[in-house]
């Protein structure tokens, strides 16, 4: 038994002969306890600015000692690690299945949307089950946003990935979107890109001639900016993981059936205007 193991150990016995006392010593006991901690905590904050301003690698070597990082972390002096957001999501999504599938329904991961965007696939009796929608915001959407307080909006494409296209594809209504002018088509170069935002929207627009096609600024795996990555004619490739867009249809060519968002663009005396929605803009 190590000594970290025999200290805890200690503990819990102390804590457990505690337990059984009455109401009053057991006060006693809590408040002496509490009082030793907020001293310890106090006395390992200025421990810590200390190190920080004479040493960040002392103190990194001291965090990497399991000991050390037990107790600051028990004491909220720093924060447990966080697992990235594609894992978070996968978690929260393992968390409600087994209740999706008591009802022969369940649930598939497709991409984050960046910045703040999840699309999940309702499947089974979820995919056809008047009730999905409450079956989206009660659970899926909750588990996600439990997991990933980031995350403000979770959408259920509950069709085939043969129309993830169409569902991408934003030619709205004009009572839900708004034409906008982004740019003049002389800033576009010619088989290149120009990245530009209006409102909440980061947009990558790509011209061929005359022809001009408007994107979400963001690869459909990860979010990562599109503008990261690297042009080769028409084919942009993802910086993060060298997923490949063709950038005349926006079709993934890495994963079949995966696009990016595309939005609809008109071409006015020079003027580059683009369809967005209204409440983005």
């Amino acid at each position: 038994m190590t000594k970290l193991e025999e200290l805890v150990e200690e503990i819990n016995r102390f804590e457990a002969i505690i337990s059984q006392w009455d109401e009053s010593q057991r006060c006693v006991a809590v408040g002496l306890k509490r009082a030793i901690e907020d001293l310890h905590k106090a006395a390992l904050t200025h421990l810590i600015k200390t190190l920080k301003q004479q040493s960040m690698s002392a103190l990194g070597q001291a965090v990497d000692d399991d000991v050390v990082y037990s107790v600051l972390l028990y004491h909220e002096l720093i924060k447990p690690p966080q697992l990235p957001l594609i894992e978070r999501v996968q978690a929260a999504l393992a968390e409600v299945r087994p209740g999706l599938k008591n009802h022969n329904g369940d649930v598939e991961f497709v991409a984050v949307k960046a910045p703040d965007t999840v699309e999940v696939k309702l499947m089974g009796t979820c995919s056809s089950c008047p009730t999905s929608n409450l079956t989206l915001s009660q659970s899926v959407e909750q588990a996600i946003k439990n997991y990933c307080p980031e995350i403000t909006q979770v959408i259920a494409l509950n069709h085939s990935f043969t129309d993830h296209s169409s569902v991408n594809s934003l030619f709205l209504p004009e009572d839900t979107a708004t034409w906008v002018k982004v740019t003049t088509i002389d800033q576009i170069p010619d088989f290149g890109i120009l990245t530009g935002k209006v409102g909440k929207n980061s947009l990558i627009l790509y011209r061929q001639g005359v022809n001009v096609n408007c994107y979400l600024n963001a690869c459909p795996h990860l979010g990562t900016p599109l503008d990261m990555g690297k042009l080769n004619h028409t084919i942009l490739s993802c910086a993060s993981h060298k997923f490949e867009y063709n950038l005349e249809t926006g079709e993934c060519l890495t994963i079949a059936d995966v696009t990016l968002q595309s939005y609809a663009v008109q071409i006015r005396k020079e003027k580059v205007f683009v369809q967005l929605p209204k409440y983005s803009i």
